[in-house]
C-alpha cells in the first residue's frame, strides 16, 4: 500500500488557509441570510445589484491592488490570516514589517514567512482582546474618546504608523524614497479629495520605488 506523503509547511499552509478562508466567507455570507430567514424579509434583487454596482467595484479594485502589494510582504501563513482578520493597511502589515525589522530578517525568506505569521496572529489576538475590553467599558470610556482633546489624535493614526515605519526604511534607503515621496506630496497637495483612496495609492508609491531604485542601480547610484 502506497504511503501518502506529508505535506511541507508551504502545502500545509496553502490548505489550511484556504479551508479557513472559505469558511469566513460563508460566515460572512450566513449573517445576512440568517437574518432574512427568521425574518422572512429578503432584499430586493434589483436593489441589492444597484448597491453592489456602486461599492463592489472598488472593493475588488483595493482587494487585487493588496494582494499583489502586501502578499511579498506578509508571506502565505501571515496573508491568509491577515487577509481573514482585515485591517491591512494600518495594523497588520506595520506589525510585520515592525517584526522583520526587529528580528533583523529579509521578507521572502523562510524565516520572514515564520515571523510574519506570528506578528499577525499576535497582533490579531491583541486586536481582539482590546475590542473587547472596549466593549465592556464602551460606556465609561465613550466620553474620554470623543472628547475634543483626542480628536486630532484619532484624524492622525495611520500618518503616524507609516510615518514611524518611514524613519526606518527611508534611512536605509534614503535615495530610492525620493522619487514617491514628491509625487505623493505633488498629488495630495494638488488632489487633496485623495487623502481617503490610501488603499489605491500604496501600490502605486511602491511601484514609484521599484522604478526609482532600478533606475538608480543601473546608474551605480545604490
Amino acid at each position: 500500500m502506497k504511503q501518502s506523503r506529508a505535506l511541507t509547511y508551504e502545502e500545509a499552509t496553502h490548505r489550511i488557509g484556504r479551508i479557513w478562508m472559505l469558511s469566513a466567507a460563508a460566515l460572512f455570507l450566513l449573517v445576512p441570510v440568517s437574518v432574512s430567514i427568521f425574518y422572512d424579509a429578503w432584499p430586493p434583487i434589483k436593489l441589492v445589484g444597484e448597491g453592489l454596482l456602486g461599492v463592489a467595484p472598488i472593493f475588488w479594485t483595493v482587494g487585487v491592488i493588496e494582494a499583489f502589494t502586501f502578499i511579498p510582504m506578509l508571506g502565505s501563513g501571515g496573508s491568509y490570516l491577515a487577509f481573514v482578520t482585515g485591517n491591512l493597511t494600518n495594523l497588520k502589515v506595520p506589525c510585520v514589517l515592525n517584526a522583520l525589522q526587529a528580528a533583523k530578517i529579509d521578507p521572502g525568506t523562510e524565516k520572514a514567512e515564520a515571523v510574519s505569521t506570528i506578528a499577525v496572529a499576535v497582533s490579531s489576538i491583541v486586536t481582539t482582546l482590546i475590542i473587547a475590553l472596549g466593549v465592556i467599558l464602551l460606556g465609561s470610556v465613550q466620553p474620554i474618546l470623543q472628547s475634543p482633546a483626542l480628536a486630532p489624535a484619532f484624524e492622525n493614526i495611520l500618518p503616524a504608523l507609516f510615518g514611524a515605519l518611514a524613519v526606518v526604511f527611508v534611512s536605509k534607503a534614503w535615495k530610492i524614497a525620493i522619487a514617491p515621496l514628491v509625487f505623493m506630496t505633488a498629488l495630495f497637495i494638488a488632489v487633496p479629495s485623495l487623502a481617503g483612496s490610501v488603499g489605491v495609492l500604496v501600490p502605486v508609491g511602491a511601484a514609484l520605488a521599484m522604478g526609482a531604485a532600478r533606475i538608480l542601480y543601473k546608474k551605480n547610484l545604490l
